[in-house]
């Protein structure tokens, strides 16, 4: 069976470009393996209401997005330790950060679904 998925390294570019586009700043804090690496999104609102998506395997072979961690104001540092220990997990990981309102929809997801 062949894998249709998109390489990893488009699949940024085009986060990137569709944040731009919409006025938002995006950049790469981690290059990960250019095909098939694994993809973490950033989404922060100017800088705050912080939050990683990552896609997961689904039962129907799907992968769909889940917010896997949202900064918490009681404890600042564990944010940025769990992008750190997801890091050190995965060689192959990529990290990009949006920035920008509703961040949401630029990977497929409404508001209401964050």
């Amino acid at each position: 069976m062949e894998d249709a998925r998109l390489p990893a390294h488009l699949e940024v570019s085009g986060l990137i470009r569709a944040t731009q586009a919409a006025g938002g700043f995006a950049t790469v804090l981690r290059k990960g393996e250019k095909e098939a690496g694994t993809i973490l999104v950033v989404l922060t609102e100017n800088g705050a209401n912080s939050r990683v998506y990552e896609r997961m395997p689904q039962a129907d072979g799907t992968r769909a997005w889940y917010c896997a961690r949202r900064d918490d104001s009681q404890d600042s540092g564990a944010f940025e330790q769990y992008l750190a220990r997801r890091r050190d997990q995965d060689d192959d990981l990529w990290i990009v950060e949006l920035d920008i309102a509703n961040g949401e929809r630029l990977i497929g997801l409404s508001p209401s679904k964050a």
